[in-house]
């Protein structure tokens, strides 16, 4: 049975780094993508970043670009969300999930969601 396991999470200072880790049950080639997003206390989910299991071909959010960076180890079966330079409205609870968009571009849409973890905390705040 496909299950995602997130951790990594923390509390952090405003600027400093913290490298989040999704762990998959199983190949690869058994889901379409990995999507991270994150959902913070009285606010929506949202999208942060997504890799794609055929090419390792990824995308993120214009929230997140030139701070956070998406990467798999495919040997670990793992994804990893490489969060830079945060910020206190990085605050959220992270969670993964693969995901079945009909296009990649689609790839954080909420709609295409398909297994997912309980999440991790990540806390910024000086």
């Amino acid at each position: 049975q496909l299950q995602v396991v997130e951790s990594g999470g923390g509390l952090v200072q405003p600027g400093e780094s913290l490298r989040l880790s999704c762990a998959a049950s199983v190949l690869s080639s058994d889901y379409y993508a990995i999507v991270w997003f994150r959902q913070a206390p009285g606010k929506e989910r949202e999208g942060v970043s997504c890799i794609r299991s055929s090419d390792g071909d990824t995308y993120l959010a214009d929230s997140v670009k030139g701070r956070f960076t998406i990467s798999r180890d495919s040997a670990k079966n793992t994804v990893y969300l490489q969060m830079d330079s945060l910020k206190p409205e990085d605050t959220a609870v992270y969670h993964c999930a693969t995901a079945a968009p009909p296009l990649f571009r689609l790839c954080l849409d909420p709609r295409y969601l398909e297994i997912w973890g309980r999440g991790t905390l990540v806390t910024v705040s000086s």
